[in-house]
């Protein structure tokens, strides 16, 4: 299956000036459609060579004040371990953790979930700074599955991102925890292994928020807004998976979402959030979650189906633990 064209992206104000200023009207083209990929790489380590070779201590330390991308995260470590070792214990036995690195292909956002690159912060090296686990994690379900097409490939993650653009609201930074689920199969029909993938996944949201409340974090009012993308198709199967959810786990409010408009030409057929509340009962979304086509791009077969989601450590971690 070959991926849809892309948009040819227009030159920014900025590097139409560059383009101006150093007169070399094709100079993106010559930079990377003439030079090879190593050869790229090679000029780009050796102009930051040269731009680190100005820096001076007294540049670093100013840098290191002022850039939100270099400065610690807000909460406590010992809190993030915390909610790790909750939410590994409530993990579904047949999901494999992985502890993933820092930095995946270049293009892997952009190729993958068809992010902007400008929303990547991209390395000189040929790869990026992992800005979503679940893309990674789709890379890694691929690799899987592709040597053993007859297994399903279930995965979970629980990662540090660094993301470029700024995002609005207090609890949003430059970098943040997720814990991340994916969860790689062939088409059963009827979607079913997209709505028993998004159930489980559910399940176990329901279970670590449970698990957390118990341990004494001031998490009340559990919401899961389900939204059908299917034009109408899986309503019915929604409908009976939003009453079950509702039914196992009493005091979660689970209910249909029509008016979602985030997600919509991300995910393919369905998709939640999860919302919680404070001890002021303020409601915060902590998780996000739907089918995406990620692995029918990745391994060419218009058969296979992924299910991802995520949760936000960073956002768990700024309710405050009662102690005792």
């Amino acid at each position: 299956m070959e991926s849809p064209p892309r948009d040819v992206p227009q030159p920014s104000g900025l590097l139409t000036r560059l383009l101006r200023e150093t007169g070399v009207a094709n100079l993106v083209e010559v930079l990377t459609e003439r030079l090879t990929p190593s050869d790229l790489q090679s000029l780009m380590l050796e102009i930051y060579a040269r731009v680190a070779g100005r820096s001076t201590p007294r540049k670093l330390l100013e840098q290191y004040q002022r850039d939100r991308f270099v400065r610690p995260a807000v909460v406590d470590p010992r809190v993030l371990g915390e909610l790790d070792r909750v939410g590994w214990s409530a993990l579904p036995a047949e999901y494999v953790p992985l502890e993933l690195s820092p930095l995946c292909p270049l293009g892997t956002a952009s190729a993958v979930a068809t992010v902007s690159q400008n929303k990547v912060v991209s390395t000189a090296r040929g790869t990026e700074v992992v800005s979503d686990a679940t893309n990674v994690l789709a890379l890694e379900c691929a690799v899987r599955r592709r040597a053993d097409p007859s297994r399903p490939a279930l995965l979970s993650a629980s990662q540090r991102l660094t993301r470029a653009q700024g995002l609005p609201g207090p609890k949003s930074w430059a970098h943040f925890r997720l814990l991340c689920l994916c969860a790689a199969g062939r088409d059963a029909g009827a979607s079913t292994f997209e709505l028993q993938s998004l159930e489980a996944q559910l399940r176990f949201y329901l279970r670590y928020v449970a698990a957390l409340t118990a341990a004494g974090w001031p998490l009340s009012a559990p919401r899961v807004a389900l939204t059908d993308l299917s034009g109408g198709r899986l309503l019915p199967s929604l409908e009976q998976l939003s009453a079950r959810l509702r039914a196992e786990h009493p005091g979660v409010r689970c209910h249909l979402d029509p008016e979602r408009k985030s997600g919509r030409g991300y995910y393919l057929s369905v998709c939640f959030k999860l919302c919680v509340q404070d001890a002021q009962g303020v409601e915060l979304e902590v998780g996000d979650g739907g089918d995406v086509g990620w692995t029918q791009k990745l391994l060419s077969n218009a058969k296979e189906r992924l299910v991802i989601s995520a949760i936000g450590q960073e956002r768990l971690a700024t309710f405050e633990k009662r102690s005792g």
